[in-house]
């Protein structure tokens, strides 16, 4: 098989092609193939580890088919569909099943075909410019950073977990410090975001925290039992965002900005005290 990954590890080194094509024992005008093609795919070194030959010759020479007789994804058309509102890789396999039953030829397993969406958007480095609905949908996460509270009888600093909901059109925040990370306190932020927003997305968009999301998974991630039946109350959908730092997650620059400002220069109240009674 043609050496892909090395044919465009020396292009990026700056070697001409004629010198790559020497080096390798291919023609020139293989190099130059190859190299036009990575860059009409959008495929730049450096390439993930785990991304073969193989891998590469399904992605820049589709028209030669594959080992199998199984009918290969359009990954890029897949990729436009998926920045549609809506859109997931169930339903996109499901209708690339459909149209392969229509043509006589033989699909892949779901979990083959997001194997190969999931290589072309690591090879490619593909990403979504989204364009979000208002009301449409809002992002939650814990702040990576903690806040201080100063308990009034002993004097021990206390940490305080910010929570952070953003509105995914406009940006707006609310933000709330809670004494812990525990569902009850994630459930709580939720009702209390929706009441300062006078109202409930379509779809909530958690990170791939433990507090919502029990399995983490590219292709199907598990959510929490009763963070399932707040959604269910509400009438509200819940997207896990997907793995791997999306960039399409807005929350994220939200949560960043917070941490670096809010946090580290936030006036710290005096003191704390429990409501109870003596």
């Amino acid at each position: 098989m043609t050496e892909y990954r090395e044919i465009l590890r020396l292009s990026n080194m700056g070697l001409s092609r004629t010198s790559i094509g020497a080096s390798l024992g291919y023609s020139r005008n293989t190099v130059a193939d190859v190299v036009n093609r990575a860059q009409l795919k959008g495929v730049e070194w450096p390439l993930p580890l785990d991304v073969t030959d193989g891998d590469l010759r399904a992605l820049l020479y589709p028209e030669k088919g594959h080992s199998s007789s199984r009918k290969l994804p359009d990954c890029e058309k897949l990729h436009k569909e998926m920045a549609k509102s809506g859109v997931t890789l169930t339903l996109l396999w499901d209708e690339y099943c459909g149209e392969c039953k229509q043509n006589g030829q033989f699909p892949f397993a779901y979990t083959q075909f997001c194997h190969y969406y999931h290589k072309y958007v690591q090879t490619t480095k593909a990403t979504m410019h989204i364009h979000h609905k208002p009301g449409e949908q809002i992002e939650v996460d814990w702040a990576g950073k903690t806040a201080n509270i100063i308990d009034r009888i002993t004097g021990d600093p206390i940490p305080a977990y910010v929570f952070v909901a953003v509105l995914s059109c406009s940006g707006y925040a609310y933000v709330e410090a809670f004494l812990s990370q525990k569902l009850e306190s994630w459930i709580l932020a939720h009702v209390n975001a929706f009441r300062h927003f006078g109202g409930v997305t379509r779809i909530i968009v958690p990170d791939n925290l433990k507090t919502g999301v029990e399995k983490v998974d590219w292709y199907s991630p598990t959510i929490n039992k009763s963070y399932h039946e707040m959604a269910e109350h509400y009438a509200t959908a819940i997207v896990p965002a997907r793995v791997r730092r999306p960039k399409d997650y807005l929350q994220n620059r939200i949560i960043f900005k917070i941490s670096r400002t809010t946090l580290n220069h936030m006036a710290v109240p005096p003191c704390f005290e429990d409501n109870k009674s003596a």
